[in-house]
């Protein structure tokens, strides 16, 4: 005779388990479906870029953009993947989420650099290294050390901040 201890019991256990299945299951499809939706933002955002800026930024910015996509489609095949486990499904859409936090964090502080000191930029964050890439005719300490504070207030840790002039 089953008492009602263990029928709770096997009630929560049934419970945990059809959970279980429905986390393991379930992500494959939202995540397709989340990163088309991310794919076309970014091919609009792409669309509205202007020609203005000088090659030298371009480059940089595609070279950027190609080994992050790089990083992606591989993060997003282990996603896909029915081999890997739900753990390092959870480790990829975290580096995947990571590294769109990171592109749009870049876009932001070179919009912050534009409003504040009318230049253009390349900004390229890789850990607590922060890359930045300005064109302007003076090559200035102190505007060198302005950049540095605007993208530092964005940090609460400290960062390694570089500034680099180059000319039109």
């Amino acid at each position: 005779m089953i008492n009602k201890q263990n029928l709770w019991f096997l009630t929560l256990f049934s419970l945990i388990l059809v959970l279980s299945v429905y986390y393991i299951t379930m992500p494959n499809e939202l995540l397709l479906a989340h990163n088309k939706t991310e794919e076309k933002t970014t091919k609009a955002k792409k669309e509205k870029t202007t020609i203005e800026q000088t090659n030298s930024l371009v480059a940089m910015r595609v070279s950027l953009e190609e080994e992050r996509q790089e990083a992606m489609d591989v993060l997003q095949q282990q996603l896909t993947s029915e081999k890997m486990t739900a753990e390092e499904k959870n480790n990829a859409y975290e580096q995947l989420k990571y590294l769109n936090e990171l592109q749009g964090k870049e876009e932001t502080l070179e919009k912050k650099i534009k409003e504040t000191y009318k230049l253009d930029s390349f900004v390229k964050i890789d850990n607590s290294n922060i890359t930045v890439v300005a064109i302007s005719t003076k090559h200035d300490n102190k505007m060198a050390n302005n950049i540095m504070r605007l993208v530092q207030e964005e940090y609460k840790d400290k960062m390694y901040i570089t500034v680099k002039f180059e000319k039109n």
